[in-house]
């Protein structure tokens, strides 16, 4: 739950900001801390969202999971360079991003959260946890890799979008640039989502998107990104969560996952789901995880 003290935010309106050094982080709250129904005003438990990209925003995982405000206290958040929140390139990085998690905490007293990571939130909610073993409660893990698998990406694209796919994949993620990720973004994004899905693909529409994050990371750490030892160290209860036909994060990186967090990991592929089951399927993905997040799993 959020401390009552928000000795370290700005308040404009809706939207808070919290400063912790190097950066000022953009986050939102939905749902209530406490609960006023319970004779005592019992902590309700809070479940922190992290969004891909990185270069997008928090808006790609809204309207979707709000539904969860039911049992939840929601927090959004912008990483460090990404949407509205600041931070300098040099920053840039998974140790980074995971620790701005840690910071952001302690400093407003979220005690145990439930963290959800969606593709590259999940590389830094992964981090996160098996660098602060102790602060977490639970982990949901979706369309996300603890070792880019670009050998499953081209082959994932050739069989959805032919040759076209594979040789934008192969270029761009062999040698990011700007030119390159015109082209990944025209042949390859509308591949994340399956086709017969109309509006999977919608979300992009108003994200606030910084592509030079997307090109630095890419460039600089994801290419050879390894967390499958250090991620055995997670204590949590962790749900991974994947697509069959994901083209950017394959099942292997879910299984690899699963393998590598061990007994305490539990792994559910959702058939015909691409990059984000929620977008595809989300009665479904909102079943799995709310059994996730009631223990019956």
């Amino acid at each position: 739950m959020l401390a009552h003290k928000y000795f370290a935010n700005e308040v404009k309106g809706v939207t808070m900001y919290i400063n912790i050094g190097s950066a000022r982080l953009f986050f939102d709250v939905l749902g209530e801390g406490l609960n006023a129904s319970t004779p005592d005003m019992s902590l309700r438990p809070t479940l922190i969202f992290l969004h891909g990209g990185p270069g997008y925003d928090h808006s790609t995982l809204r309207p979707h999971f709000d539904r969860f405000s039911d049992t939840h206290q929601l927090i959004y958040l912008d990483h460090r360079g990404c949407g509205r929140s600041t931070g300098e390139k040099e920053t840039w990085n998974l140790d980074q991003w995971a620790d701005d998690i840690a910071v952001f905490c302690k400093t407003l007293g979220v005690d145990q959260p439930v963290v959800f990571g969606q593709s590259f939130g999940g590389m830094v909610a992964m981090h996160y946890a098996a660098r602060h073993p102790e602060d977490i409660s639970k982990l949901i893990l979706s369309s996300t890799a603890a070792q880019f698998r670009l050998d499953e990406t081209v082959k994932m694209m050739r069989k959805l979008g032919g040759e076209t796919a594979a040789t934008a994949a192969q270029k761009f993620f062999s040698k990011p640039s700007q030119a390159a990720y015109k082209t990944y973004e025209k042949v390859c994004l509308p591949l994340y989502s399956n086709p017969n899905s109309l509006t999977a693909n919608a979300f992009r529409d108003r994200a606030i998107e910084r592509p030079e994050v997307t090109l630095h990371f890419f460039a600089k750490e994801m290419i050879e990104m390894d967390m499958r030892q250090e991620i055995s160290n997670i204590k949590c209860p962790t749900l991974v969560i994947g697509g069959t036909i994901d083209p950017v994060t394959p099942p292997v990186c879910s299984q690899e996952i699963v393998n590598s967090i061990g007994k305490n990991a539990f792994l559910h592929m959702f058939e015909d789901c691409g990059h984000g089951p929620h977008r595809d399927n989300p009665e479904s993905a909102e079943k799995v995880m709310r059994g996730f997040l009631a223990d019956h799993i």
